[in-house]
């Protein structure tokens, strides 16, 4: 594992809770969620490969007896870029890396590549990685940043094939403070879901201190 130390000032914040589960009833929805464990990103597993934070569903309701003409087929899921639609149905992806003044930012999406609408109300679940895939102790701090305001998640019903944005932001300069060089960031849409990893390319784009990160919203942080 490549580290690199200076001295600085990062950006911190609180830790709030992730929800974000499969679609149901409200009533039954309302009780289950995800869990976003307080100093998410300290060594140890990445969410995609424990059971921190937990994942519960609600089990849908039982259609109604069709009492008329035939409804309409359920759209056939989206593939993915790795070949197929994770089996919770919610894909992330992310975007290029954009630079100013010592920061730098990524868009992350999160689609419904399945056939069934899911409740979404929560943040990223993000994870540094080193060059053999294993996890750095860098900070996740959901909330406001350089790049964007963080207006909180906001709860949706995301319907098949809708896509939802947060945006990823930590200092990349020697100046930023501690900082430690990352080759990989391993992102689901919430903790304890299918996670895909993206590199990172770019020496300074490597120098991580601490990320902050935007709630999952219909409309891109400004």
């Amino acid at each position: 594992m490549k580290m690199r130390t200076t001295t600085g000032t990062g950006i911190r914040g609180p830790v709030p809770a992730v929800a974000l589960v499969l679609a149901g009833t409200l009533a039954l929805a309302g009780c289950s969620g995800f869990l976003v464990p307080a100093g998410e990103g300290e060594p140890g597993p990445s969410p995609s490969r424990s059971s921190a934070g937990g994942v519960r569903a609600t089990t849908p309701s039982p259609p109604a007896l069709a009492t008329g003409p035939a409804t309409r087929p359920a759209p056939t899921p989206t593939p993915t870029a790795t070949g197929g639609c994770p089996a919770s149905g919610l894909v992330v992806d992310m975007g290029p890396v954009e630079a100013a003044l010592g920061h730098r930012a990524v868009g992350l999406t999160l689609t419904n590549c399945g056939a069934e609408p899911h409740r979404v109300d929560g943040y990223p679940s993000v994870q540094a990685l080193d060059e053999n895939g294993d996890a750095l102790p860098v900070k996740v701090n959901p909330g406001s940043s350089y790049f964007g305001n963080d207006k909180g998640p906001e709860e949706v019903m995301l319907a098949p094939g809708k896509t939802m944005r947060s945006l990823l932001v930590w200092v990349s300069t020697p100046t930023g403070g501690d900082l430690i060089e990352g080759d990989a960031l391993e992102i689901a849409p919430a903790p304890g879901l299918e996670s895909r990893t993206f590199p990172l390319e770019g020496s300074d784009v490597r120098l991580l201190d601490e990320f902050n990160m935007t709630g999952w919203r219909t409309v891109a942080p400004e």
